[in-house]
């Protein structure tokens, strides 16, 4: 099978983590091969981030609402990409074994937005970020996947993995430690990145606390799922070649060529002498309509 038709069988007939995974690599060498034509034309290659970046400042925001989805599949650098995309298999496997397909798509989604409206509010009501919200953009799928962590983690809290030099560690905890990381990391560096993996966070914790209780927040979105939309009917045309005056002309003289042999045969046998054929022949001849 060729590597083309295997990628697309994949992502058809995967999980919603294969899909979800190829949506991002897909977004990833989409823009990086554009931004290396634009390169190599002179032209600029911002307004690619600009354009799929969640920004700060609510003006923006306001004439880029797609941004709010978009951020969360956008990354520039490969190795931004390789750590959100190997957290998001090695966690989106295990929520699989806790939660249905459809819960990963829209913890994920909704894991992303979170962070980007704490983001947002963050940089528009803090004393701290005064001035930064209209300078400011936020991208990459962290806030998501936190979310599909914190929800395993909440779920599942003293559920063991084995971690590379650190052995086994207990769900909860390695929730807790990320959390930490990305509080003390606010005044360090990338402050907007560590506040919307909180929102992240927050939903991942807010959405398992609430699915306890009897509520699956993302129950509401799943109708966008099962909308069917009418498919267009295809208009069938039929191309007949306009007939020619040559063509028109020899129909024309056969016709009555035929219509003189009937009257021939009228002539030496009889009307009774015709066929059932002849006399139709004849009878569409005499009755036509001419204006």
């Amino acid at each position: 099978m060729p590597i083309w038709d295997e990628i697309k069988s994949s992502f058809r007939f995967g999980s919603n983590l294969t899909k979800l995974i190829y949506i991002n690599l897909a977004v990833f060498v989409i823009f990086g091969l554009l931004r290396v034509f634009l390169f190599i034309a002179g032209a600029s290659s911002e307004w690619i981030t600009e354009m799929m970046s969640v920004p700060a400042s609510l003006s923006v925001l306001i004439l880029r609402p797609w941004t709010l989805v978009t951020y969360m599949f956008y990354h520039e650098g490969f190795l931004h990409i390789l750590f959100n995309l190997l957290w998001l298999y090695w966690f989106g496997q295990l929520f699989l074994q806790f939660f249905a397909q459809r819960q990963l798509t829209w913890v994920y989604i909704l894991g992303g937005i979170s962070g980007a409206i704490l983001y947002i509010l963050s940089y528009n009501i803090l004393p701290a970020f005064k001035g930064y919200a209209d300078v400011s953009i936020a991208f990459g799928a962290s806030a998501s996947v936190l979310a599909i962590v914190v929800a395993v983690a909440t779920l599942q809290p003293n559920f063991t993995i084995y971690l590379l030099f650190l052995g086994p560690v207990r769900l909860k905890y390695l929730a807790l430690a990320t959390i930490i990381l990305d509080v003390i990391s606010i005044p360090v560096s990338n402050a907007g990145g560590h506040i919307a993996h909180l929102g992240g966070a927050l939903l991942g914790f807010v959405y398992v606390t609430m699915l306890r209780q009897g509520t699956d927040m993302a129950k509401y979105f799943y109708w966008i799922g099962r909308l069917k939309f009418p498919k267009r009917r295809k208009m069938k045309i039929t191309y007949t070649r306009p007939e020619s005056d040559y063509d028109y002309n020899y129909r024309k003289a056969q016709k009555q060529k035929r219509i003189d042999e009937i009257l021939d045969k009228i002539a030496r046998s009889g009307y009774n002498s015709l066929t059932k054929e002849e006399k139709e022949i004849l009878f569409k001849a005499n009755n036509r309509n001419i204006n």
